[in-house]
């Protein structure tokens, strides 16, 4: 088990400074990034890379997301105590801790088993309680939903329809889509029964999203 050191800390504190200057503004969100240790999914000899605002490599083809991105999926979904969040793509499991920070009612779901299995062993360790899936998170989690929240990991080809169906109304979907090599992001708002909203932001490039409704149907 690793220890959270006050050296470790400030490497989160000038970490949130840079978020801060980057345009994160909510304070919930910084907090949570503050407050989550990066440092425990990296081996120790990157420990200075743990704290850098950047992607790095997990295995299995996949990475943990950069801070920032972290950050800013997170501000988008307006996350409140009470609200039960699905998080497609628990990968390194770093994004679902920091959703923990703000609600406890968080669902993730892993298309790849090695990823799975290594993040539900992380969340025994450090006594985290998120209720973790191994399946195809492309076709959401539907007998847990309606989800005031959604939040997707990887990037979409589109915006999968069973997804949008999971929000409960005044719900939120948070997905980066695009091609294989840049997503845009998009929050979609469930504003009625067959009613949606949807809004745009920056592009950035995430890893594909396996699955039906993804790029690829093997795991």
């Amino acid at each position: 088990m690793e220890v959270d050191l006050y050296r470790h800390k400030g490497m989160r504190r000038a970490l949130v400074k840079v978020l801060r200057a980057k345009g994160i503004r909510s304070e919930q969100v910084l907090a949570a990034i503050e407050a989550v240790p990066r440092h425990f999914f990296f081996e120790k000899a990157f420990l200075e890379q743990a704290y850098e605002d950047k992607a790095f490599p997990i295995g299995e083809g996949q990475t943990i997301s950069q801070p920032y991105t972290v950050a800013f999926q997170t501000e988008l979904l307006n996350l409140r105590p009470t609200d039960k969040v699905l998080e497609i793509g628990t990968g390194s499991g770093y994004q679902c801790w920091v959703l923990l920070q703000l609600t406890p009612h968080v669902y993730t779901i892993e298309f790849n088993r090695v990823l799975y299995e290594k993040a539900r062993r992380f969340f025994r360790m450090y006594q985290l309680n998120p209720h973790t899936f191994h399946g195809d998170g492309s076709e959401g989690l539907p007998r847990h939903a309606p989800y005031d929240k959604i939040i997707v990991t990887a990037g979409a080809p589109g915006v999968p329809r069973s997804l949008v169906r999971q929000l409960a109304i005044g719900g939120i979907l948070v997905i980066p889509v695009g091609d294989e090599k840049l997503q845009k992001m998009l929050r979609i708002t469930r504003t009625g029964e067959n009613d949606f909203t949807k809004e745009e932001f920056s592009d950035f490039k995430f890893v594909p999203l396996l699955g039906k409704s993804g790029w690829e149907t093997t795991d």
